[in-house]
C-alpha cells in the first residue's frame, strides 16, 4: 500500500489454486494434481482504475527452486535479502496488460523466518497452516502497464493446506493493521466443527513479537453482494471501511480504520465465506474472473 493510501497491489502465488473451479472439478473426479492448477494472481488498486489478473496454468509452466518460483511469465525470487516479483499478466474479464516489478524488503528477519517453517495451525488437525514471513516490510512498485510507480508499507506471508479450504472452515476474516509502532495481525477462523480460533499478534520493526490483548469481533458493514464483514479489534471500538478493494459474492478485501490495544491503525482486511464459495451459483461465476491456459 502506498504511503498516501491512493494505490495498492496484492500478488499471490497459487500452487493448486484454492479458488479454481477447474481444480474443484478435477478433485471431484478423484485424485487431482495441484500443479496442473497454478496462478500468479495480481490485483492493482490505482488512483484512477483497478486491474485484476488471474490466469491458471499447468505444471509445465511452473518452475520452482529453493529461492524462486516462476508461473508462466511471472517470477518471485529472493535475491540479496529482498523478494523481487516480476510479472507480465493479462487482466480479466476485459483483457489488458498488467506488468511490472515489485521489490519487497523485510524490516527484520523476525520470528517470521523461523515461524514460516512451522506456522500456525488454523484447524484442529493441523492440515491448514499460516505463517507471517515478513510482517513489516517496505516495497518499491514500478509498473510498465499501466505506467505507475509508488512506494509504501508491505507484508509477506504464506498459507498451506492438505485439503480444500471448505472442508475445514465456514468462514474467516484476516487483517494487517499498520500503526505508529508496528503492525498487528489477526486471523479469526470459524471452523466446520463449530469451534473458533482467534489469533492476534503484534510485531515491531526490530523483529519482536507479542500476543495482542483480548480482541472482539466488531462490525464493518456489508458489501454490495450482501456479505457481512467484521474485524477483530478492541471491545467498544467502531471500525470503519475506508475503501473496498474487492467485492465478490464470497470474498471482500478492504481498507479500514480500527483500534488495537487502544491504538488507531490503518488496516488491510479480508473476509472470506467458504459456504458461499461452494454454492453452485458462485462456482458458475468464477470463470468470468479468470483466464486458463491449457
Amino acid at each position: 500500500m502506498s504511503d498516501d493510501r491512493r494505490c495498492a497491489i496484492t500478488i499471490i502465488a497459487l500452487l493448486g489454486s484454492v479458488f479454481s473451479p477447474y481444480y474443484a472439478r478435477a478433485r471431484a473426479r478423484g485424485a487431482a494434481d495441484p500443479l496442473m492448477h497454478c496462478s500468479m494472481n495480481v490485483a492493482l488498486y490505482g488512483p484512477r482504475a483497478d486491474r485484476w489478473a488471474l490466469t491458471e496454468r499447468p505444471r509445465d509452466a511452473v518452475f520452482r527452486s529453493p529461492r524462486s518460483l516462476a508461473i508462466g511469465p511471472s517470477l518471485m525470487e529472493w535475491s540479496g535479502g529482498e523478494l523481487r516479483v516480476a510479472f507480465d499478466e493479462i487482466t480479466a474479464p476485459i483483457p489488458s496488460r498488467l506488468s511490472g516489478t515489485v521489490r519487497l524488503r523485510p524490516a527484520a528477519p523476525a520470528p517470521c523466518a523461523r515461524g514460516a517453517r512451522a506456522g500456525v495451525a488454523l484447524d484442529r488437525s493441523g492440515r491448514h497452516r499460516w505463517a507471517p514471513i515478513a510482517p513489516i516490510a517496505r516495497a518499491e512498485v514500478e509498473l510498465e502497464h499501466p505506467s505507475l510507480r509508488f512506494t509504501g508499507s508491505a507484508y509477506l506471508d504464506t498459507n498451506s493446506g492438505d485439503e480444500p479450504l471448505d472442508r475445514a472452515f465456514e468462514r474467516w476474516t484476516w487483517s494487517r493493521a499498520l500503526g505508529a509502532d508496528g503492525v498487528a495481525l489477526t486471523y479469526d477462523v470459524q471452523r466446520r466443527d463449530g469451534t473458533r480460533l482467534l489469533v492476534g499478534r503484534a510485531f515491531d520493526a526490530a523483529g519482536g513479537a507479542r500476543e495482542l490483548p483480548a480482541l472482539f469481533p466488531r462490525p464493518l458493514g456489508g458489501t454490495r453482494w450482501g456479505m457481512e464483514r467484521s474485524i477483530a479489534a478492541d471491545l467498544g471500538s467502531s471500525p470503519r471501511v475506508l475503501r473496498t478493494y474487492e467485492d465478490t459474492p464470497f470474498y471482500a478485501r478492504s481498507l479500514a480504520a480500527a483500534t488495537f490495544a487502544g491504538k488507531p491503525a490503518t488496516v488491510v482486511h479480508e473476509a472470506l465465506s467458504l459456504d458461499r464459495f461452494v454454492s453452485p451459483w458462485v462456482q458458475f461465476l468464477l470463470p468470468f474472473r479468470m483466464r486458463r491456459e491449457a
